[in-house]
């Protein structure tokens, strides 16, 4: 669609008000009454067409794009009731108005559809997901079915995390959490085991990416209010030098004029205490730390993150019998006989060797290695 002309200008002309069908493209004219869509095109009679297709391309510009379609429409249809009396043949009228409802129907139809609310009694875990500039609540069908006993040798960071919880669940003050630490220790699993020994209670969990953060608010909004308790959680947690995603956190935890709502908690693994990247440099008071005036203030704000978490609960690396432990259970989890178990010793701390690294995961992965190995032998033996 195309403008030009004035009104009564012929097969090509739809008016001054700015819109005429010529060739499929819609445009504004330069009439008088001409009207310039604001920021979309001057008021001289440049091209919207251009705008729509190249925003129709982009995924992301889907919605601001049927916006363009629904405005243009608006202005049709108003120029129709104003001109109608003095325009002797409506018949380019009306075919202008079919064209942009066709248009207009197309555009919505490849728009992704209105996200349902959450079912929240089919699940007990949901990930926060966005597509196109819109977030809803994905339920997680099949949740990991870790529990509290599996978790060996961090019997003290149970038992604080699990009265947090306890507390938090039965409608008492409880506080956000931040696990930090030795990686593969078991951080991200005792969130999991906590979902799983009070999700009979009315716990739900949310996992947020770090990237997703800056919905924080709306996901905290879509939880006021229901009578579920709910964890948001999130994982491996860090922030880079330069990033701002951490503002939104720490509005969430504390420092928005809104309360916080009862019924919704934090809780964050890291390997990181602060969360964020820490320099040599500024423990040196009287040292210059790039341009920055006051370097205390800086290392203030960074501070500020971690300590908005009411529980710090620390993990440390595994010695050597804790390991074998570890593995020893997994191990029966898995169902090797007791002899083989025995016998796998030196195999599971070669296994170590290997990974660098003496922790929860890396015992629980030589378990998955080795009763793999075993049970097609059991099937030869039957």
């Amino acid at each position: 669609m195309r403008a030009s002309g004035a009104p009564g200008a012929g097969a090509g002309g739809a008016g001054s008000d700015g819109c005429a069908v010529d060739g499929g493209l819609l445009t504004a004219g330069d009439g008088h009454g001409a009207h310039s869509a604001q920021g979309l095109q001057p008021a001289g009679g440049s091209l919207v067409g251009g705008v729509v297709v190249q925003a129709a391309n982009n995924n992301v510009a889907k919605s601001a794009t049927a916006w363009i379609f629904r405005m243009c429409f608006y202005r049709v249809r108003k120029f129709a009731a104003k001109y109608k009396a003095i325009m002797p043949n409506t018949l380019q009228l009306e075919r202008l108005l079919n064209r942009a409802e066709e248009v207009l129907g197309r555009l919505e139809a490849s728009l992704p559809p209105a996200p349902l609310p959450p079912d929240w009694k089919s699940a007990i875990a949901f990930r926060w997901r966005t597509r196109n500039g819109r977030g809803w609540l994905q339920a997680v069908r099949h949740p990991h079915p870790i529990g509290l006993a599996d978790l060996k040798d961090i019997d003290d960071q149970k038992a604080r995390i699990v009265a947090n919880t306890r507390q938090f669940v039965a409608g008492q003050p409880a506080n956000n959490v931040l696990l930090t630490g030795s990686r593969g220790s078991g951080k991200s699993s005792l969130v999991k085991a906590v979902l799983n020994e009070f999700s009979a209670k009315g716990l739900r969990l949310i996992e947020v990416d770090k990237d997703d953060l800056v919905d924080l608010a709306d996901i905290v909004d879509l939880l006021e209010g229901r009578p579920e308790r709910f964890i948001v959680f999130c994982d491996d947690l860090s922030f880079e030098a330069g990033e701002t995603a951490y503002k939104a956190l720490k509005s969430v935890l504390d420092g928005s004029v809104a309360a916080p709502p009862d019924n919704v908690l934090i809780y964050a693994t890291s390997n990181r205490r602060h969360l964020m990247p820490e320099y040599f440099a500024e423990n040196l008071d009287t040292a210059r730390v790039d341009d920055e005036i006051h370097p205390g203030e800086a290392i203030e704000e960074k501070i500020s993150l971690s300590e908005r978490f009411g529980l710090w609960i620390s993990f440390y690396p595994f010695s050597q019998d804790d390991y074998l432990n570890i593995v020893n259970h997994w191990l029966r989890h898995f169902g090797v006989d007791e002899a083989r178990i025995a016998a796998c010793e030196r195999d599971a701390l070669n296994w170590a060797l290997g990974r660098g690294s003496r922790s929860g995961r890396v015992a629980w992965q030589f378990a998955r290695d080795l009763a793999g190995q075993q049970k097609p032998a059991r099937k030869k033996a039957k």
